[in-house]
């Protein structure tokens, strides 16, 4: 071969090689874009395939026209994307990157297509594409889809006016609001935090577990649950271990969890029931009719009642109520049989082959001189599961004082001798919220089981299933009802704590306020008198499909007078992929799933439930600004796929019957089993566009929402085993919640990446991070300490929920020098 033929073929290559990418991308488009065209779905995948492919063979005829082809195709997709998405960042890029970076090699193989002369325009465009492809990156590492803060807010109460209390609920107080009146660390100071002590629990949260604990705090000491139950009691100060009790359970292998403790103090109470007086009469008379758990109360003043004068309430994963001598980590022997009493009581079958199908794994919750329970049951195994009973024991002796059994209410304590509990009844297996001049309690109840199909569930139980129920504290009789979503068969269940607020009324009063999130997007506003919403709620049709032999509700209730987060239903327009590929594969398998919008009820085709059952807001709950009446939100924006199979056409033996994605649930008893899956693209990335999380702020005087920013970065995210560390604030979904401050200030820590951040409240901007050793999935709690004086932010890090980085940290974060 000649030198001139030699340097014509060293020319003519990269023309060819692109010219075969070309014809390539175009043969895949026009292949998915066909049979998504055929699905009902967008012309436009088709049309650009085709045209790409054109593209390319001209390219690789290297005929000048390929240009021309290749530009307008580009140019009519940029139409196209701002057509479908307007100019919404996430959305655009897997639109317009991939041309951006064809553009760019076009312009840099253009001298050499038919002996081209413009070397410097082409060079120029290939210049002018690099900037933009430079641009579009930077433009990665900013915050998209940023509602702001149109204006301060005004303040609507007083931190100063209330004292600071310690942290002895799981929100801080029984109202759940997550509000410390301090203002120690504020606005201007913040970025000065720095880690004051760290104490590693030596519990790693691996397989099963999850390190969910929010801190309590009591005086100078601070105390920590660990997924398995471990007890630990640090200096406030310092972090340094003063005793660590273990109750000895075992591994569950299913769902290891301890959200948080109660605390009881019987000295402390100003308004006991009158059942204390007659606890001793009252428990021998139990244990003699009923097998009870409980033994008479120690005599006022003896050995076993002075030692526990302070005492920390804790319930396990193998369903015991213990009670913990706040000073000493020892049992409190006079409460139940030697500390503990047996929450199995009553229930009837727990244990299935050896794994329970009834957990404790949120706090209990402690008021007055009583100590309020609910329980988690495991989802979806059957109509057989244990019951969604609550029951309430005497924080002085473990007598069980009453029980509410929505399937059996006329049974107000343990059921008659031979019988149980009502079986499969909704549960309340997150955390009530409690009225002291009321004397009301306020319960978020779960669904039915098993979740995803309800045809033979009992008119008792329905009206109470993902649902806010008010009982009365003492008797532990209904007051009123609210109900979030009829006939549940979504595994909508009522995630989060309610928060009471009371909101101004506009005449100079205030409005006693009930908050519940749900999962939703939903926020209702309720009277927590009467349950009555105090904004607009309402009933709008929804889908009737529905598998044989179930129903759905003909309504559904909607919170239209308040705000909603991540509510919108999706379209074919809302998929999303790094790269139009993936892109496309999700438009064909959007348009291949059974969805009407968030009340699809599930089906034998594949089903596509969003928000979906992790949430909108779990169990994370809200944080509400007290001083500024500002509800402080985190969601998730993750659909999955359901679908139901009949039991004839399984191997049941070989079904994965875990929890949530990636399993099925047998759900024994009905005609089907239920499989779960993520909907993500090719890639492992949700299918839906970014965010995928947010952190949100409503006004609750004026009902809008007043700011809202995604919630962290891909910083600490893996994908297939790689982790690029790229800092992309795309918005990813989030657990835990948040705990507001006097300052205006808010301390999150339940996002993906391993930060704990201060935002502040009034515009949701990040004042400060500290980056964690894992990440952490559990709220963060604040404390001002007795002894010196200095507030500390306390968060436990356990490892975020997607990530294999697992740990067993407390950090606690404060200001440097000594206390002002």
């Amino acid at each position: 071969m000649s030198t001139t033929e030699d340097k014509a073929v060293r020319a003519r290559w990269p023309v060819t090689l692109f010219g075969i990418a070309l014809a390539v991308i175009g043969l895949v488009l026009t292949g998915g874009g066909a049979w998504l065209l055929v699905l009902g779905g967008s012309w436009y995948y088709l049309l650009a395939g085709l045209a790409l492919l054109v593209a390319g063979v001209l390219y690789l005829q290297r005929r000048p026209a390929a240009v021309w082809v290749f530009a307008l195709t580009a140019l009519g997709t940029l139409a196209w994307a701002y057509w479908e998405v307007g100019a919404s960042f996430w959305p655009l890029v897997p639109r317009l990157a991939p041309f951006l970076a064809l553009g760019f090699v076009a312009a840099l193989v253009q001298p050499r297509l038919s002996q081209s002369r413009s070397v410097a325009g082409a060079y120029g465009l290939a210049a002018v594409l690099a900037v933009g492809i430079a641009a579009g990156f930077g433009g990665m590492l900013s915050e998209h889809g940023v509602i702001e803060a149109k204006a301060a807010p005004q303040k609507v109460q007083d931190a100063a006016a209330r004292p600071l209390a310690d942290w002895t609920h799981y929100g801080y107080n029984a109202a759940g609001t997550r509000f410390v009146p301090t203002e120690q660390i504020n606005k201007e100071n913040v970025d000065a935090l720095q880690v004051a002590w760290t104490y590693r629990t030596g519990e790693i949260a691996e397989g099963a577990s999850e390190f969910q604990n929010t801190p309590s705090q009591i005086g100078d000491t601070v105390y920590v649950c660990t997924p398995l139950n471990k007890l630990v009691a640090l200096d406030a100060d310092s972090g340094a271990e003063r005793w660590k009790f273990d109750p000895q359970v075992t591994d569950r292998k299913t769902w290891n969890r301890c959200r948080g403790v109660g605390y009881y103090e019987p000295a402390a109470v100003s308004q006991p029931f009158a059942f204390a007086e007659d606890a001793a009469r009252q428990a021998v008379a139990a244990t003699d009719e009923a097998d009870a758990t409980v033994a008479p109360a120690e005599a006022a003043g003896s050995p076993a009642a002075q030692a526990c004068a302070r005492r920390i309430v804790m319930t396990t994963i193998d369903a015991r109520l213990l009670q913990i001598d706040a000073d000493t980590g020892k049992l409190c022997e006079a409460f139940g049989k030697g500390g503990a009493v047996d929450l199995t009581t009553g229930l009837g079958k727990v244990d299935y082959d050896g794994v329970l199908w009834y957990y404790l794994t949120s706090a209990p919750t402690v008021v007055r001189n009583m100590i309020i329970l609910g329980g988690w049951t495991f989802d979806g195994r059957s109509v057989d599961e244990p019951s969604g009973v609550i029951r309430a024991y005497s924080a002085d002796t473990g007598e069980l004082i009453w029980a509410w059994d929505m399937g059996q209410p006329e049974i107000t304590k343990l059921p008659p001798e031979g019988g149980q509990y009502s079986r499969a009844t909704p549960n309340v297996w997150s955390t009530p919220a409690f009225d002291e001049e009321l004397g009301l309690i306020y319960l978020p109840t779960g669904n039915q089981q098993p979740d995803f199909w309800g045809g033979n569930r009992p008119e008792t139980t329905e009206k109470h299933s993902s649902a806010v129920v008010a009982l009365d504290i003492a008797t532990g009789r209904e007051r009123w009802t609210f109900q979030t979503v009829h006939h549940d068969i979504w595994d909508y269940d009522v995630a989060s704590q309610p928060a009471l607020y009371d909101i101004p009324d506009g005449k100079g009063g205030t409005l006693p306020a009930l908050v519940q999130l749900t999962k939703r997007g939903q926020i209702f506003l309720l009277d927590r008198r009467d349950g009555k919403p105090l904004a607009e709620v309402v009933e709008k049709p929804v889908p009737q499909d529905v598998a044989e032999g179930d129903w759905v509700a003909k309504t559904q209730p909607y919170s239209t007078g308040m705000p909603a987060l991540g509510t919108e239903p999706l379209t074919e327009r809302d998929m999303w992929g790094a790269t139009f590929f993936d892109q496309l594969a999700c438009r064909i398998a959007f348009r291949k799933l059974n969805y009407q919008g968030e009340f699809t009820a599930p089906s034998l085709k594949p089903t596509l439930i969003y928000p979906g059952y992790y949430g909108g807001f779990n169990w994370g709950s809200a944080a509400v600004d007290e001083d500024r009446g500002y509800l402080f939100l985190n969601d998730i924006r993750i659909p999955q796929v359901v679908t139901l199979i009949p039991h004839s056409e399984i191997d049941e033996s070989k079904l994965v019957a875990g929890h949530g994605v990636g399993s099925t649930y047998p759900m024994h008893g009905t005609p089907f089993v239920i499989d779960h899956a993520a909907f993500n693209s090719p890639l492992g990335i949700p299918c839906n566009a970014p965010p995928w999380g947010v952190f949100a702020a409503v006004d609750l005087q004026s009902r809008q929402l007043v700011w809202q920013r995604p919630a962290g970065t891909l910083e600490d995210v893996r994908l297939h085993g790689l982790n690029f560390h790229l800092p992309l604030p795309v918005g990813m979904p989030t657990l835990g919640g948040g705990v507001a401050t006097a300052s205006g200030l808010v301390f999150y820590a339940g996002t993906q990446d391993y930060y704990l951040r201060a935002l502040d409240i009034e515009s949701g901007k990040e004042l400060w991070k500290g980056r964690l050793p894992v990440g952490g999935q559990a709220s963060p709690m604040t404390y001002v300490s007795p002894k010196s004086g200095k507030q500390y932010v306390v968060i436990a890090a356990g490892g975020a929920r997607q990530s294999p980085d697992r740990g067993d940290y407390v950090v606690a974060y404060t200001l440097p020098g000594t206390a002002q």
